[in-house]
């Protein structure tokens, strides 16, 4: 099991940055995929960003080109960096792991953009 504890979110204008931090309960060498995922109001979550624990990345085509996300394996953690907010991207951002077959998310932070 991994408990995930995410943080960085707020209120910031279009245009601005934000970045997340999740901090997991354990080490995440052996946690092949972690990544972040949002859920807008009235929305469906949605995964934005991954990283396996080789360093291999995937981000969705809205965020393609703002949004990096990395880990480092000796804090257990994961961070999303988001350039260039726009207010399509308000939502709750929830951190997320694949362990041994099973998903496991975080409470969640919200993020604000306001136009």
């Amino acid at each position: 099991q991994v408990q995930l504890v995410e943080s960085g979110g707020g209120l910031v204008q279009a245009g601005g940055s934000l970045r997340l931090s999740c901090a997991a309960s354990r080490s995440i060498f052996s946690i092949n995929t972690m990544g972040w995922g949002r859920q807008a109001p009235g929305k469906q979550r949605e995964l934005v960003a991954t990283i396996t624990n080789g360093g291999t990345t995937n981000t969705a085509d809205s965020v393609k080109g703002r949004f990096t996300i990395s880990r480092d394996n000796g804090q257990n953690t994961v961070y999303l960096q988001m350039n260039n907010l726009k207010p399509e991207d308000t939502a709750v951002y929830y951190c997320y792991a694949l362990l041994q077959g099973r998903s496991y998310w975080g409470q969640g932070t919200q993020v604000t953009v306001s136009s």
